[in-house]
């Protein structure tokens, strides 16, 4: 192949929609990142408190199959949430042997201010577009997840 018949071969990969919904959401990704850092969690802690506040009391195994996370990760989120008092682990009622978790009104909180922080990540994202076009983009994003 000659040079010429190379050229082009990027701005076609970057042309697909599947590298532009990638690009955009790494960008969002970063923003949220950087949004609850100040809350003094990652994404992963804000997604396992998330699932604890609304399946809780919960079970360590339930959140692992929930959110899809390897257990020892959990685990490790879970021992920084609970020493930063955010949530709590106690033994299930229903089954001693295991451990349920439940958020703490620190942790509900903390959730609260995350969520006004990822809103405004999410702002910034959308920032470009219209109020109208903000909308469109949600049901088309929305309806290209669902089928």
């Amino acid at each position: 192949m000659t040079r010429t018949e190379h050229s082009g071969a990027l701005a076609h990969i970057q042309s697909l929609p599947s590298w532009l919904v990638g690009r955009v959401a790494a960008r969002g990704r970063s923003l949220v990142t950087e949004a609850i850092a100040a809350e003094g969690l990652k994404l992963p802690h804000h997604a396992v408190l998330a699932a604890v506040s609304e399946y809780g009391p919960v079970a360590q195994a339930d959140l692992v199959r929930r959110l899809g996370f390897d257990a020892k990760d959990v685990v490790l989120l879970l021992n920084h949430l609970e020493e930063a008092g955010l949530a709590r682990r106690e033994p299930d009622p229903r089954d001693r042997r295991k451990n349920a978790v439940t958020v703490t009104s620190a942790g509900m909180g903390t959730l609260e201010r995350c969520a006004e922080l990822a809103e405004r990540a999410n702002a910034e994202l959308l920032e470009p577009l219209s109020a109208a076009e903000r909308q469109q983009l949600m049901e088309l994003l929305t309806r290209v997840h669902e089928a």
